[in-house]
């Protein structure tokens, strides 16, 4: 029988020495052949199944490489190194707990092994186990303290421990000794993407990218750098150039299902996130991303399931999972479950400025609040720019409710201006563009449709205004009658026109048998979310811009203008961290002088729409008498009076607007003339809307 090698004087460490040779001179092809005949002649050889393992792995195949990885531990004989690369790939692959005991039992193979003690260093690093982690890596410097890929880890546990200048500082260092090695560059490019310094974080992660084409987390941390200066087309560009290369990269499909959930893509936002658990079924962050998308499905008890086990799994989305489950039964209207989960986790992650944030909005402060104080020294450690100013809204917001303006207003200012950094706002453009709405919606002329009214599955009801106007109010109200489904903030009205064109001057001159097609394709878009109601609500304030051109559309449609005293709509959005853009709101001369288009923009409309389609209520006539008020809002959408809609407060239904907790209380009376006490804190926004508190 002949030699399986066809080598008869090539004995086996020659063999897996030439093996070696092959695939250091770049000649992959035979060092697999090799390694495939070793292996033939010596079923389960450790050495031959470690160097395919590291061969499939260099390739991102990252399953096979496992795989060969573990067969190569099986062995009695396999080496403490083998171990740890597995750790390794385990990691990777989001297998966090069989990656620790992977590392621990090359650790007792050789405690020497300071590769192996980073590798367990990082794997507890992403259990968030940021201590342990930290203790093993410093233990790994002391023996090897110019080792950069040591410095690297060590910052990206500083990192998850909130410790960012410790971090920038290993980091740089891990540069200045190897200036080609690239994991340092990406990991600073996502501490610069958190700080804000969105061009500088793209330089670095550019950089990284050029010293490894294949690095992954560089690929992410850019497009999460694109995404932070409003980019999502180079965002998603980075992360489908990433999944050319490595198709099963769990973490990039998580990104992208991220991405497309923003746009509000959500079918293809589930299907990249179901690839996401998919290729890493033990991955926190995959089934947390899977969570976020189903919860924008309105899939709200599978999203809850979904979070709940992000929580469970190994890694650090426990902290966000508690945090989503709190906002989520929030927006179900399940205070006692809200209240309960963040109290968890505070209890958790007593620094977690997104959870004190979100808190605090579901809290009444009253005077000596316990956690007044403990907000207030958050505010004196080391934090990201994000988290000062959540926790800034969050204490503006307990001021507020303790009626102490100067205190209040110290953190709401310093909360606004630190949004108003992050982003470009020309406040003349909405001016421009109100009078240019104007000018080509005229008074006289005004084209009245000469369409018929469709026979719509739903009839769509728009309720615009300013936010904060009382508009999330009025939704909830009119949702608790049996006819009509309220569907919150759509975006498909705007969608639909940006798509023909910049607005208004691309659509004021289409034939009608054009706009007939674009009011069709609104009702395609609503049709299955009405639930078979007869109203569908459609709740995007900003849909005032468009209130001339709905009855051109949608000849059916009903338009409902929600208004409120300007200075209480106003202090309420300078109150708020809008999740959307309300880029107007930051700056109180900016935000008196946007309200002052809009109310002319307003008046304007008052004067050409048909009564039939277009209705004004006021939020301190619904306070007064609201009952009064929603048989008005009845009558003009042609409906019976319901008793559901006078406890509009006891009605079931997900609302995720800035108003979620407003609209589970009845009607109160504090929140009219609200501004009056914080009239001297006030006065920029007063001058802007030419108001004198004193008259």
């Amino acid at each position: 029988m002949s030699d399986p090698l066809q080598a008869p004087t090539m004995t086996l460490p020659e063999a897996l020495k030439r093996a070696q040779a092959h695939w250091q001179a770049g000649q992959a092809a035979q060092a697999e052949q090799l390694c495939q005949r070793i292996l033939a002649s010596f079923p389960g050889q450790p050495d031959a199944l470690h160097l395919l393992g590291l061969m499939a792995h260099a390739y991102g195949r990252l399953d096979p490489a496992i795989e060969h990885l573990r067969q190569a531990c099986a062995s009695p004989q396999a080496a403490a190194v083998y171990w740890s690369n597995l750790a390794e790939m385990l990691r990777q692959r989001g297998q966090l707990a069989e990656g620790e005991r992977a590392a621990r039992e090359a650790l007792a193979r050789d405690p020497q092994l300071s590769g192996a003690w980073n590798n367990l260093g990082i794997l507890l690093q992403e259990m968030g186990r940021f201590d342990e982690s930290r203790e093993y890596l410093e233990r790994v410097r002391a023996v090897e303290p110019e080792n950069p890929r040591v410095l690297n880890n060590l910052g990206n546990t500083c990192l998850r421990q909130r410790d960012f200048s410790s971090a920038e500082q290993y980091w740089r260092q891990a540069m200045a000794l190897d200036p080609a090695y690239p994991q340092p560059y990406s990991n600073l490019a996502k501490l610069l993407t958190d700080r804000g310094e969105t061009e500088a974080a793209i330089e670095a992660g550019r950089r990284a990218i050029t010293l490894d084409p294949h690095l992954t987390d560089a690929y992410i941390n850019l497009a999460a750098a694109e995404q932070e200066r409003q980019n999502p087309a180079a965002a998603l560009r980075w992360v489908e150039a990433l999944l050319a290369f490595q198709p099963q990269n769990s973490q990039a499909w998580s990104t992208k299902a991220t991405l497309l959930k923003e746009a509000e893509r959500l079918p293809e936002a589930l299907q990249a996130a179901e690839q996401a658990v998919q290729h890493a079924p033990e991955s926190a962050d995959a089934e947390y991303t899977r969570g976020s998308v189903l919860q924008a499905l309105g899939r709200h008890e599978e999203a809850l399931a979904a979070y709940a086990k992000a929580g469970e799994l190994p890694g650090v989305k426990a902290e966000d999972a508690l945090i989503s489950q709190a906002v989520l039964h929030m927006e179900q209207g399940s205070r006692t479950e809200a209240e309960r989960f963040f109290e968890r986790t505070i209890e958790r992650f007593p620094h977690s400025a997104s959870a004190w944030y979100n808190w605090a909005d579901l809290h009444r402060f009253k005077c000596e609040d316990a956690l007044l104080p403990r907000m207030q020294a958050l505010l004196e450690q080391e934090l990201l720019p994000r988290d000062r100013m959540l926790l800034d809204f969050a204490l503006g917001k307990a001021h507020l409710d303790l009626q102490d303006s100067p205190r209040a207003f110290a953190h709401l200012h310093a909360g606004n201006a630190a949004k108003r950094a992050t982003f470009s706002y020309d406040p003349a453009q909405a001016d421009a563009l109100a009078e240019r709405i104007i000018t080509l919606f005229p008074k006289d002329g005004y084209p009245i449709s000469s369409m018929s009214q469709a026979a719509a599955e739903a009839i769509p009801v728009f309720v615009v205004g300013m936010p904060r106007s009382g508009t999330s109010l009025i939704e909830q109200i009119l949702a608790s009658h049996s006819a009509i489904h309220g569907a919150g903030e759509l975006s498909d009205l705007r969608r639909i026109i940006d798509a023909v064109g910049v607005y208004p001057d691309a659509l004021v001159s289409l034939p009608p048998e054009r706009l007939q097609v674009l009011g069709q394709q609104y009702r395609d878009r609503i049709t299955p979310l009405a639930d078979k109601a007869r109203y569908l609500v459609d709740k995007m304030p900003a849909n005032f811009f468009y209130a001339g051109l709905v009855p051109l559309l949608l000849p059916e449609a009903k338009i409902i203008h929600c208004r409120r005293d300007p200075v209480d709509t106003c202090l309420s959005c300078y109150s708020k961290n809008f999740s959307g853009e309300q880029r107007f709101s930051y700056d109180l001369q900016e935000l008196g002088r946007f309200y002052r288009a809009y109310a002319r923009l307003m008046e304007h409309w008052r004067h050409i729409l048909p009564a039939s389609q277009f209705l004004e209520v006021d939020y301190e006539a619904v306070v007064d008498d609201q009952e009064d008020q929603t048989r008005r809002l009845l009558d003009f959408l042609g409906l019976d009076w319901e008793p559901g809609c006078k406890h509009f407060y006891e009605t079931r239904r997900a609302v995720k607007t800035a108003s979620v907790n407003q609209v589970r209380k009845p009607i109160y009376r504090s929140s009219v003339g609200r501004w009056k006490i914080h009239a001297e804190q006030l006065q920029p926004l007063l001058e802007a809307l030419e108001i004198d508190p004193d008259a």
